[in-house]
């Protein structure tokens, strides 16, 4: 039998569950201005993903990478949904904003 299949998926699935915090993280403290750090990660674990000979491994490096460049959409849209109140907005960068007008 192959376990490969199910081990992806279940390692894909937790992966989507985790950069879902780290994405509400990031804007809420960083703003969406942190995007460069996710694309940097992204591409590094993309590209890394074609060295490795363990399928396994290799897909599981991929993914990391992709979710890492989807986290980029996902902080744009992080950012709309604390425009909509739908998420707590940083008081500090607020105060920032204020300070620099």
């Amino acid at each position: 039998m192959n376990y490969n299949g199910i081990i992806v998926g279940i390692i894909t699935f937790f992966l989507i569950g985790l950069f879902h915090p780290i994405v509400i993280k990031a804007e809420y403290y960083f703003s969406k201005k942190i995007w460069p750090i996710f694309g940097i990660i992204g591409f590094f674990f993309v590209g890394s993903s074609i060295f490795v000979k363990d399928t396994v491994i290799s897909i599981l490096l991929a993914v990391i990478g992709i979710t890492c460049l989807w986290s980029i959409i996902e902080l744009h849209e992080q950012e709309k949904r604390v425009k909509k109140g739908w998420f707590a907005q940083n008081p500090n960068r607020e105060k920032k904003r204020r300070e620099e007008v």
